[in-house]
């Protein structure tokens, strides 16, 4: 077995802070040297400002490195160059990444992906495990290449689904499956492995449609579920997103639903069975006003 590198300078790749944090501690724990976060501003955020990230009155963002927020995915590659990085580790990062950057680190760039590649490439992977009604989450670390999520994999691990929890409860408890699929990754790059091709086939699968905001009660009851689970997993390309349910002639963002039942939960009627509408949350007046029932909606 090779030994595990040691002193890298390494670069993080993320837009989303929940995942950037516990990656560069983990980074950190290793023995690297973390030197720069690169961001990009989402798309779903492009009239918020960013947060004071490293400021005295905010704690939560990683400390001590270089906090670059790319314009566009063109200037990836001389931010990186400057930054002079041993490896690059990408987690969850809207633009595809270009050659040119790709080239820049000594070791190239590391993409986590949560899913059985070749299985579920593109941007919402457990969205979709949890919609086929999957019952394991995957986690991959590949080399990048200069296509989406089909680079040869460096570690693969697996997760059960098991009883359906909000993301800030399931990802610490799923962060040390992450973690040591990517010790292993770092040592098989250190050993010069070029990684394992994925194999043929696989797929691609997009963001939900708007066809999919809004939930279906007269769809199957499991099917619905699903879907209300998939979108707290998943995000989208607009300020639109799932899964909402008229209740009480108000819209609401369903968070949480049940198969069987949940005491104070509110039961309805799917097309095969009943339904329990666990936790909601009320839309602003600005997404409520950019959404509709459908019009045979008797929710």
């Amino acid at each position: 077995m090779a030994e595990q590198p040691q002193g890298w300078r390494v670069v993080v790749i993320a837009v989303v802070l929940p995942i950037a944090q516990p990656l560069v501690e983990a980074v950190r724990a290793m023995g690297h040297d973390v030197v720069g976060w690169v961001t990009a501003r989402r798309p779903s955020a492009k009239d918020q400002p960013p947060p004071p990230w490293g400021e005295t009155t905010d704690k939560s963002a990683p400390q001590g490195l270089n906090l670059l927020m790319a314009r566009d995915k063109d200037d990836l590659a001389g931010l990186l160059r400057g930054l002079e990085p041993d490896a690059v580790l990408c987690f969850g990062f809207p633009w595809k990444i270009p050659q040119e950057a790709l080239d820049v680190p000594r070791y190239g760039i590391v993409n986590q992906h949560p899913a059985p590649l070749p299985r579920y490439r593109g941007p919402i992977p457990m969205s979709w495990a949890l919609r086929e009604g999957d019952d394991e989450f995957f986690i991959t670390w590949h080399r990048m290449d200069a296509d989406l999520d089909t680079g040869p994999i460096l570690a693969q691990r697996r997760y059960p689904v098991g009883d359906l929890q909000s993301p800030d409860t399931f990802y610490p408890a799923f962060g040390p499956v992450i973690g040591e699929a990517l010790a292993e990754a770092l040592e098989r790059l250190t050993g010069g492995h070029e990684g394992t091709p994925q194999g043929e086939g696989g797929s691609y699968e997009s963001f939900f449609t708007e066809d999919e905001v809004w939930l279906d009660l007269s769809r199957p009851a499991a099917e619905v579920h699903r879907l209300a689970w998939a979108w707290r997993y998943g995000m989208s390309p607009t300020s639109v997103r799932g899964a909402l349910l008229e209740l009480d002639g108000k819209p609401v963002r369903v968070l949480a639903t049940s198969l069987t039942e949940v005491e104070g939960a509110r039961r309805l009627e799917c097309g095969d069975a009943p339904l329990w509408i666990v936790e909601t949350e009320e839309l602003s007046e600005e997404a409520a006003s950019s959404t509709s029932a459908p019009a045979a909606s008797t929710h």
